[in-house]
């Protein structure tokens, strides 16, 4: 499943028990085709939720989320809503590896036998780990470890940035996916995100305002509530 238009979030509301407040409430959000969308706020703002909703992961309590106008959660289509979680690449700030090879973790669930190495490459100089994993001497058939204990958390971050551009889905979610990285490293893998194109629509969510400052747009959130939205040059100048 391809985006041809945008992402839509109409008066949603959330609730992860029935007798607790909206996490949500009415929220209304457009993600257009190609965008770059950073999501900030404070801790239980909503930012994670909402990430959750638009992958199809939440069903909303209310509302209605469309995907170039149709419904997600079409009950006489469920194939539909399979269909958009396989087409979106999600890096979240702990990234789960399986003790097997770099190569394997990256091209996650591919036999062996079957990665594309030429594209293995090239994601890996995307994210900025080529070089460390082709100076060790199994190079990209090294094993991580139990859950990468032979790697640092900045590595593990740049392999899961890696296993989801491995996957070329159109829809790319960061969840605070950098925060382990340096500031020069972090520059230079957002750098390659913002280069990879216009057919693949990105959102971050990030607490760095540097994370996210090429976006095309900011949204901040606040209990729920959308409060401010702009460019990253308004949200820059009010922070200076």
């Amino acid at each position: 499943l391809s985006l041809q238009e945008s992402i839509r979030l109409e008066e949603v509301h959330f609730s992860y028990r029935t007798d607790n407040p909206d996490v949500l409430k009415g929220l209304n959000l457009e993600i257009r085709r190609g965008e770059r969308i950073g999501l900030i706020g404070s801790t239980g703002s909503g930012k994670s939720t909402a990430v959750d909703l638009i992958m199809g992961l939440l069903a909303p309590t209310s509302g209605s989320i469309f995907i170039d106008h149709k419904d997600l959660h079409d009950l006489d289509c469920p194939e539909f809503l399979l269909s958009w979680r396989s087409s979106i690449a999600h890096v979240p700030q702990n990234i789960y590896l399986a003790d097997m090879t770099i190569a394997e973790n990256i091209a996650f669930g591919v036999p062996l036998d079957l990665i594309d190495m030429k594209l293995l490459r090239s994601v890996c100089e995307c994210a900025r780990i080529a070089d460390f994993i082709e100076s060790n001497h199994e190079g990209y058939f090294s094993m991580v470890g139990e859950q990468g204990i032979r790697l640092s958390g900045g590595q593990r971050q740049r392999l899961g940035i890696a296993r989801a551009l491995y996957k070329k889905s159109p829809i790319l979610v960061l969840d605070e996916a950098t925060s382990a990285l340096d500031t020069e490293t972090e520059a230079e893998v957002m750098s390659t995100i913002e280069n990879l194109g216009r057919d693949m629509t990105v959102i971050m969510i990030a607490h760095r305002l540097s994370t996210i400052q090429n976006c095309d747009r900011i949204v901040r959130l606040h209990q729920g509530h959308i409060t401010e939205e702009g460019t990253p040059q308004a949200f820059f100048t009010q922070s200076n």
